[in-house]
């Protein structure tokens, strides 16, 4: 049963069936809209079309039809059509009964997957072939799996309706758990579907997993799953969205498919952006924004509250295994230091405590491994833990009631701007007196304009899993890529275009990067490094014959702003802009050349509303040092 949080694993099973029987389809446009909403416009046999709606952490499902798109979808968006638009829909599975739906798709000589991931805060992660992830929506690093560009993605899922006989008597008698939950956590079937099969096996709910007739049990089971597959009759009842209403449930509506269910369930896809489709009053959009940012705080205390709650049964029905790692622990402490233990059991090295995270040194606390981090002393009794989990939640429930009261009160309209006065640009962020740049797949560039902004960039924002990158000419920005990206090539551009390079009159340049460690202030014996220099040694990726060339354009989403950078990554977020390149004519000159041209592309009434931000030190701050003159890719 799907309700206003979400989908489960079983509700999944019932969209990855449908979507099956659509095979073979075609990968048409991807669209990115707010509060993280995707859409893949999917082509099918006979000229047919559908619309897939993923949100990941909460649903993903068909739609009949899609709004107007914004006019500058996100970066994560523009990658997913570089890689699989045009592609053929290979297959679409579940993995086991995990919230996780798996996407094939064949272009030209290989094939991608891409994976909806609508559990917790849920991702979209596209891989390879091989399973080796090009890019996430979101990075994770846990324990035990990482959500990072470049490591294997996990796709083997669990599915207790799968196994044998053998397998699945041997999983109850393994639960330490009564049947109900057994079925609900380990099966990952949820509460309400865990009840079913308890009553359609005729067992009753908390009897211990490990004395439950394992024959009926794993029959009511694949009975319960086969009806999701092959005999759905979807309906909305007062208590949720269902492939087929349980006995007793009230049904307000039936639907022919699944997905229509859902799409009527959790209300129409995602709005058009502020500016696409019909005019809006400005006043009602930003009333409407909030109100929306409102109500997705309210759900995320939400979630956080049952996973606390969870947590806390967690804790009741885990005791002797918390006990017994608190043992372990104690006993480690007499031979080991808090580090030593640390660091064995971020090695694997601690079977004796599967249940524990992490441990901090500073407190002498575990970090144990439930729904949430939950701490708890060596020595400290459960009920502390306990009572900690309670407090959050009531401090959460606090700030829900908080959220509703702000939610009642009536949002004053915006006062319209006084004639002249223009739309206000984006709150200043820490990178914004450097070079900057966001990659086509949406990693944060960051370049030095001098050589006390070269040293700053170095000692105080390159980081482990950074990237150091530098033209192969004396002069020039030190750049930072922060964190992965697969568009070294736009960095590169970057690197060659803010240095010596474009002030001697080249049109391109050698460019290495380099990890931060392998970056240092420290000379060897002869050595000398100036201010703004460093010394990178050991081996280098080099990238050779690098074109010079630099966009400015004006952004309108998520606020707007002057950007630039290399023409690829400005394209992508700028409808209007200009490109430079290597010239005669002095930086000013053509900064105030470039706020012209943007201007007359613009039109008159929202080059006036763009004036606050559309100024001519804006567009210089852009500008690579040196002369340069207008290219020819300046249209929309």
């Amino acid at each position: 049963m799907a309700n206003l949080q979400g989908m489960g694993g079983v509700d999944l099973r019932a969209v990855a069936c449908e979507m099956s029987t659509l095979l073979p389809l075609w990968v048409g446009k991807v669209y990115g809209y707010g509060q993280g909403l995707f859409a893949i416009r999917l082509q099918g046999e006979e000229h047919r079309r559908f619309h897939l709606l993923a949100e990941p952490g909460r649903r993903v499902h068909l739609v009949e039809r899609l709004p107007e798109p914004p006019k500058n979808p996100p970066s994560f968006a523009m990658l997913l059509r570089k890689y699989l638009e045009g592609g053929r829909v290979l297959g679409i599975r579940q993995l086991g009964l995990e919230r996780t739906l798996s996407l094939t798709i064949g272009k030209r000589e290989t094939e991608y997957h891409l994976f909806v991931e609508i559990y917790d805060e849920g991702n979209l992660v596209l891989c390879d072939r091989d399973y080796r992830i090009i890019q996430p929506l979101r990075t994770h690093r846990f324990r035990e799996r990482e959500v990072v560009p470049g490591a294997l993605y996990r796709h083997e899922g669990k599915d207790c309706a799968a196994l044998h006989g053998e397998e699945f008597n041997a999983l109850l008698r393994s639960s330490g758990k009564d049947l109900v939950r057994t079925l609900a956590v380990g099966c990952m079937l949820g509460g309400t579907y865990a009840e079913e099969v308890c009553a359609m096996a005729g067992l009753e709910k908390h009897v211990p997993a490990a004395d439950a007739d394992a024959a009926a049990v794993r029959e009511a089971l694949t009975g319960l799953i086969r009806r999701v597959e092959e005999a759905r009759s979807p309906a909305i009842t007062p208590t949720g969205c269902w492939p087929f209403p349980l006995a007793g449930e009230e049904v307000l509506q039936e639907f022919p498919l699944y997905s229509n269910a859902l799409e009527a369930y959790f209300g129409a896809a995602p709005a058009p952006a502020p500016g696409e489709g019909e005019a809006v009053p400005r006043g009602t959009r930003r009333g409407k924004g909030i109100r929306e940012q409102q109500e997705e705080t309210i759900r995320a205390y939400r979630e956080k509250i049952a996973a606390l709650e969870q947590a806390v049964s967690d804790l009741q029905e885990r005791s002797l295994e918390i006990a017994s790692a608190q043992e372990w622990f104690r006993e480690a402490l007499r031979h080991h230091s808090w580090q030593e233990i640390q660091r064995d059991l971020r090695d694997g090295k601690v079977p004796t405590a599967s249940l524990v995270r992490d441990v901090d040194p500073a407190t002498g606390e575990l970090v144990l491994d439930l729904r949430v981090p939950v701490r708890i002393g060596v020595d400290a009794p459960l009920i502390h833990a306990e009572g900690t989990c309670h407090d959050e939640i009531k401090r959460l429930r606090r700030k829900i009631r908080g959220a509703e009261a702000a939610m009642a009160k009536a949002l004053p309209e915006k006062e319209r701007s006084p004639p002249g006065k223009g739309r206000e640009g984006e709150k200043a962020r820490w990178y914004h007196r450097f070079r900057w740049f966001e990659t086509s797949d949406g990693a944060l560039v960051v370049g030095g304009r001098d050589a006390s902004q070269n040293e700053e960039l170095v000692k105080r924002y390159l980081e482990g899993g950074d990237t150091f990158v530098h033209a192969d000419v004396h002069g020039g920005s030190v750049v930072v890529v922060k964190g992965s990206t697969r568009c070294m090539d736009e960095v590169a551009r970057f690197a060659a275009s803010y240095s010596g390079a474009w002030k001697s009159g080249h049109f391109t340049a050698d460019v290495y990067a380099a990890a931060p460690d392998q970056v240092s202030k420290t000379p060897r014996s002869g050595e000398y490094v100036g201010k703004g220099g460093f010394i990178v040694r050991g081996e280098r990726t080099w990238y050779r014959n690098v074109p010079l060339g630099i966009a400015i354009g004006l952004q309108d989403e998520p606020s707007l702003r002057v950007i630039g950078g290399p023409p690829s990554a400005v394209r992508g977020r700028a409808r209007i802009r200009v490109t430079l390149q290597p010239g005669q004519f002095e930086s000013n000159d053509v900064a105030r050349k470039v706020v012209r041209i943007l201007k007359e592309r613009l039109g008159d009434d929202r080059a006036r509303e763009a004036r606050a931000v559309l100024r001519t030190e804006a567009v210089a701050a852009f500008v690579p040092a040196g002369g340069s003159e207008i290219g020819e890719d300046h249209e929309g």
